[in-house]
């Protein structure tokens, strides 16, 4: 402020106007509050100021001064190194002021992202006015559920292993499943949805891409297909017909816009805790996602459904999600009951055989808890593996559990 002159802002000059009508008689105290958005009792004390020291008098006696709250120099400079630990390089302001905050540091996010500028650990931005509509959530938990892939470097060359995300998030609230598997595989989806599916039910629609597992993109269909008058369907839209969810195809990334954000933040946020946490196996990865980072999605980034009626359909009795969300692959079955699947060779053990079992198609089911079935029409098989024709040599059967006398699986080929 210079001698003679009062510098003002437009805020401190419309308030001194309301001040002036008050003083005046022109406005009653109620009225210059309720146009200034403060109480009467700040009225009388900005009218005492402004009779008592002019029009210097509306403004805030902080003005030119230091805040109180002013963090001090030492304390910045612990910060700032702090924000250039090279595990920290490209941390986020909101994530660097969360882990700042377990170091004891009481930072504001914006004083933590203008030291992050000023260190040149990232740019000011300047905004854009881009207009863009959003489609309206889903009213109901579980009337649409959107599910992706996401193939990133996750444990950022930790471990040899090379890990690609699963997720689903449900539309209405954000809330949200997931978990790392070695490979994109049909087994690995039918594994997530099967877990959602026994949490919280059968969600009535499923909204995917084109993905060769979620959809056939094979322009023509096979000989066999065109004979049966059966139109090609997918593992999991087998599965889905099964549990009577309506399967969506979207026809743009943008589309399923709510999952492609989720991997964005679960690719900011999920690798930088993995990376303070040392974690560099699935199995570390999955125990850190479920007990760890889910619980804190849930209390952060979900959101209230407009309704609280939960959309989700019972698994009724005599649903067997094992079965259901299997790999089913069809094999004839050979005029010594052999099955052959994959280059092994089962055999039919001796039991009660059903009418045309013998040259008749059974299904392997490639389950998601490591097992094998023979399924013929209803019912299952009973069944050993054998060594090749020339050795004649039976492998010892491994105990069969249940019904569904599955046999464990082994190799290459299940590794979700």
């Amino acid at each position: 402020m210079r001698e003679g002159n009062l510098e003002m802002r437009r805020a401190d000059r419309d308030r001194l106007k309301v001040i002036h009508e008050v003083m005046k008689g022109h406005l009653t105290q109620a009225a210059g509050g309720g146009h200034l958005g403060i109480s009467e009792r700040q009225v009388r004390r900005l009218t005492r100021r402004v009779r008592e020291e002019g029009d210097a008098g509306v403004l805030h006696r902080g003005r030119g001064r230091s805040s109180n709250r002013r963090i001090p120099e030492k304390t910045l400079e612990r910060i700032r190194k702090e924000l250039k630990r090279p595990e920290w390089s490209d941390f986020g302001p909101t994530y660097a002021q969360e882990q700042l905050r377990q170091l004891g540091y009481e930072v504001g996010r914006e004083t933590v992202r203008k030291l992050q500028i000023e260190l040149g650990l990232r740019q000011a931005r300047r905004r854009r006015e881009i207009h863009r509509e959003r489609r309206v959530r889903r009213e109901c938990f579980g009337e649409l559920v959107q599910m992706d892939t996401s193939i990133h470097n996750w444990l950022e060359g930790r471990g040899e292993e090379e890990l690609v995300l699963v997720g689903m998030i449900d539309d209405a609230g954000s809330r949200m499943r997931a978990r790392f598997y070695r490979g994109d595989t049909s087994l690995a989806n039918l594994d997530l949805l099967r877990r959602w599916t026994q949490e919280f039910g059968r969600p009535v629609s499923l909204y995917v891409d084109k993905a060769s597992h979620f959809k056939v993109n094979r322009p023509r269909w096979r000989l066999e297909e065109e004979l049966e008058d059966r139109t090609p369907q997918t593992q999991i839209e087998r599965a889905m017909g099964e549990l009577g969810t309506e399967v969506i195809w979207a026809n743009s990334p943008e589309a399923k816009g709510r999952v492609e954000r989720l991997f964005g933040t679960l690719q900011d946020r999920l690798v930088k805790g993995m990376r303070l946490k040392g974690i560099c196996r699935l199995e570390e990865a999955n125990r850190y996602l479920e007990e760890e980072f889910l619980p804190e999605w849930e209390s952060r980034w979900t959101v209230q459904a407009k309704s609280g009626v939960d959309a989700h359909r019972p698994v009724y009795r005599g649903m067997d999600l094992l079965s259901i969300f299997s790999v089913r692959e069809e094999r004839t079955v050979k005029r010594d009951y052999t099955v052959q699947w994959k280059n092994r060779t089962f055999q039919i053990t001796k039991q009660a055989h059903p009418g045309g079992l013998r040259g008749g198609k059974v299904e392997v089911e490639r389950r998601v808890d490591g097992t094998l079935t023979l399924r013929f029409k209803a019912g299952y098989l009973e069944f050993v593996e054998i060594e090749a024709r020339s050795s004649g040599r039976r492998r010892p059967a491994p105990e069969l559990k249940g019904a569904a006398k599955a046999q464990p699986l082994q190799g290459e080929e299940w590794s979700l």
